[in-house]
């Protein structure tokens, strides 16, 4: 019998330590407890948001995804683009795209395969990278500005991008590539803030189902604030050798400020234990597949 543990699984359970215990002391009167990093329980999202307007020029704040805190996990990949075999969500491959889309093997999507096969490079922890920080486990994103920078902290994996506006254009020669690359900003309006980012490491997979990018990947993001409560991100791919024209990973999808007292939880991916847990899962998988 063939075993279908996941990588995604890996991912998941080694960057939530302590996940059992978790989930069931967040099941009370049969709905889920949203919890932050000091354990206090964080207020569902209100049915009617603060339609107060946004402060100019600010995105300050703790971000996560709504209405639900789990909306930004994405496992079959980017949100508007899930691998889930349906023609409308087929991405626009060349043929070096779709080559190198087969070459991945996921855990998750059309083309996952059991772990014992995966090539996942986040299962074994190298850095998740950008655009996947925001296409797969999705959670908070605390956010400062200055003049000069608009700096972001995600959840996930507790890395940090900073975001220039001080006027500098991307490089136009990249001679070291990174995993979350080089990136600019401007407002175009008091309300809409975009960023592009270019020169990022082609070792990384863009989103959960492999979906994967050149050395000419452009990603553009557009953070719209739309009220005091609510902000839009909208996220496009742009890579002419992958694919044959730009297509938006994710359209408009809301993330919500929370309260300032609010503490993100650590989620980080500990070599150690993805080492273990692919040692003990996958190589029980593997040898219950040979039977």
């Amino acid at each position: 019998m063939k075993s279908r543990y996941v990588t995604s699984t890996i991912a998941l359970l080694i960057l939530v330590p302590g996940l059992g215990a978790q989930i069931a002391q967040q099941r009370e009167s049969g709905r889920s407890i949203h919890r932050d990093g000091w354990d206090r329980i964080v207020p569902d999202a209100p049915k009617t948001q603060n339609s107060a307007p946004a402060p100019v020029r600010d995105l300050t704040g703790i971000w996560e995804p709504t209405p639900g805190y789990r909306d930004g996990v994405q496992a079959t990949g980017a949100r508007n683009y899930p691998a889930d075999g349906k023609p409308e969500h087929e991405l626009p491959f060349t043929p070096l795209g779709f080559e190198t889309w087969k070459s991945h093997k996921p855990g998750w999507g059309v083309t996952a395969v059991p772990i014992e096969d995966n090539n996942d490079p986040f299962d074994i922890c190298d850095p998740i990278g950008f655009p996947r920080i925001e296409l797969f486990n999705l959670r908070a994103i605390q956010i400062w500005q200055n003049k000069n920078q608009v700096l972001f902290v995600y959840q996930n994996s507790q890395v940090w991008r900073n975001i220039w506006t001080d006027g500098r254009e991307l490089p136009k020669e990249i001679l070291e590539p990174r995993w979350y690359g080089y990136s600019v900003g401007k407002w175009m309006d008091d309300y809409t803030f975009v960023v592009q980012t270019r020169g990022l490491d082609e070792r990384t997979w863009i989103d959960n189902a492999g979906r994967p990018h050149s050395d000419e990947l452009m990603v553009q993001e557009t953070f719209h604030r739309v009220n005091q409560d609510i902000m839009e991100l909208t996220l496009t791919i742009n890579d002419p050798k992958m694919y044959t024209k730009p297509w938006n990973a994710l359209d408009k999808f809301p993330l919500r400020l929370q309260p300032e007292w609010f503490d993100i939880r650590e989620q980080v991916c500990a070599a150690s234990e993805a080492a273990d847990y692919n040692k003990t899962v996958a190589a029980g998988a593997a040898a219950e597949k040979k039977k």
